[in-house]
């Protein structure tokens, strides 16, 4: 049995073997959402192999329950890739998700805007994305599997039930592509040029392989990034990480009611 299966097996013993409908990804400001999930949580530390991320304003766990009357698995806490060095890094945790029987994952993270209509405490919904660092986690991968193809990788399915949510709340939510660095030293200005003449929207320091090993695994994926500063060169404010951290809560309360009314809908469905 696979390491995966042998922990899935041990968190369905847990929580239950229902298969999660939906699993989510919570970045910066949304961690409390797990709190609002009815359920089991399981602390990472119990999970061995999970990884133990050093991140401050990230809590550690997975938690699967009840959320708006679907079923879900939340993944409160993520690791980085500047964390180890490791673009592989939340290999593990995807692949258990697959095996509870999870097929749809929802990504979020804080990131930085490049443009002046998307300013700090708002919202975009990936519509594709860059991986600036040159950086891969299928790099290693024995098999053939590892040559997946990306067209459509953020899933047009799930983005269309985003938009749909948010509209039916009156939220804005923009699309837009979201470039990936390493980290964990913020941009330099001529790096925001040069994603902007890239054609990025936003920048940021995750989220992007966790798209491709979901893809890699068979899941569908969507993500959506919660602005939290203007990319360095563009306003006159400090970027720091205790500023993404006070920033955050603000994009992080639309997009949580965007992704309670997504799950509403989903209920709603034939």
């Amino acid at each position: 049995m696979s390491r995966s299966a042998e922990l899935a097996r041990l968190i369905a013993a847990r929580a239950g073997a229902e298969p999660p409908e939906f699993a989510l990804v919570l970045g910066s400001g949304l961690g409390h959402l797990a709190d609002a999930v009815a359920g089991v949580s399981i602390p990472y530390a119990d999970l061995p192999g999970f990884p133990h991320t050093s991140v401050s304003g990230h809590s550690p766990r997975l938690v699967l329950g009840q959320l708006e009357g679907v079923r879900v698995a939340v993944l409160a806490g993520r690791a980085h890739y500047y964390e180890s060095g490791r673009a592989d890094a939340m290999r593990l945790p995807l692949e258990v998700l697959r095996d509870l029987g999870c097929g749809r994952l929802i990504l979020t993270n804080a990131a930085g805007s490049l443009r002046a209509d998307l300013p700090p405490g708002g919202v975009m919904l990936l519509s594709d994305h860059i991986a600036f660092s040159g950086l891969n986690p299928l790099i290693g991968e024995p098999s053939d599997a590892r040559f997946v193809p990306m067209t459509d990788a953020h899933d047009p399915a799930l983005r269309a039930g985003l938009r749909a949510a948010a509209q039916a709340l009156g939220e804005d939510l923009p699309e837009g592509v979201y470039a990936w660095f390493s980290g964990p030293s913020f941009e330099t200005p001529a790096e925001i040029r040069a994603a902007r003449v890239l054609g990025a929207d936003a920048v940021g320091m995750s989220t992007v392989p966790e798209v491709i090993l979901a893809r890699f695994l068979g899941l569908q994926v969507a993500a959506v990034s919660v602005i939290t500063n203007m990319g360095a060169g563009l306003s006159e404010e400090a970027i720091s990480h205790e500023h993404t951290k006070a920033m955050a809560p603000l994009g992080a309360a639309r997009l949580e009611r965007v992704l309670r009314r997504m799950l509403q809908d989903f209920l709603r469905q034939p």
